[in-house]
């Protein structure tokens, strides 16, 4: 069967090309302000159901995977930033504290759908203000959770992490290839 990613971020596409070349990528349209969830764990598992099964309707009889990530700060989300002064606001805030990292990934076959949340804990230094403003200006941020790449700037900042790096990437490989499994993908 083949598979289908609903998603556009190049880092999902690189990481599946681990598992497979043989994908397509089709970004969802899902309209992802209309999904509310009792925390922000919740809210990245109904986010990637919601771009998977907006995919899978498109597609009938393929095998679709969905996800989104989400970072949490004391249950705050931190989405995308919507520009250069909310980057700057969420780096700060992390600047120095712990926060979670949760990815939803979710796969349909057109008639059954299964998924699951997975979270890691991260850790950063304190980050300078110039590297904050590094950061931005070079457009990192902007289609980022969190405003920021694990294997961009933060590599600079990282103090630890508590779980899978890929979740943090966006895609948690090791788990999201036995959910595929389970689907004959």
């Amino acid at each position: 069967m083949k598979l289908i990613l609903a998603s556009g971020s190049p880092r999902r596409r690189e990481l599946l090309g681990l598992y497979t070349a043989e994908f397509e990528v089709c970004p969802s349209a899902f309209d992802e302000r209309a999904v509310h969830a009792d925390n922000p764990a919740a809210l990245a598992g109904a986010l990637a159901r919601g771009k998977c099964l907006a995919v899978a309707a498109q597609h009938p009889g393929r095998l679709v995977l969905g996800s989104d990530t989400v970072v949490e700060l004391e249950g705050r989300v931190f989405g995308k930033p919507a520009d250069a002064a909310d980057a700057a606001r969420m780096l700060r805030a992390l600047s120095g504290r712990t926060h979670l990292v949760h990815t939803g990934v979710w796969v349909s076959d057109g008639e059954r759908d299964e998924g699951f949340v997975d979270s890691c804990k991260v850790t950063f230094f304190p980050i300078p203000e110039e590297e904050i403003q590094r950061s931005i200006a070079s457009g990192e941020p902007f289609d980022k959770a969190g405003a920021y790449g694990i294997q961009g700037s933060a590599a600079l900042w990282l103090d630890r992490l508590e779980g899978d790096y890929y979740t943090i990437m966006g895609l948690p490989v090791s788990r999201t290839v036995r959910l595929l499994h389970r689907f004959g993908g």
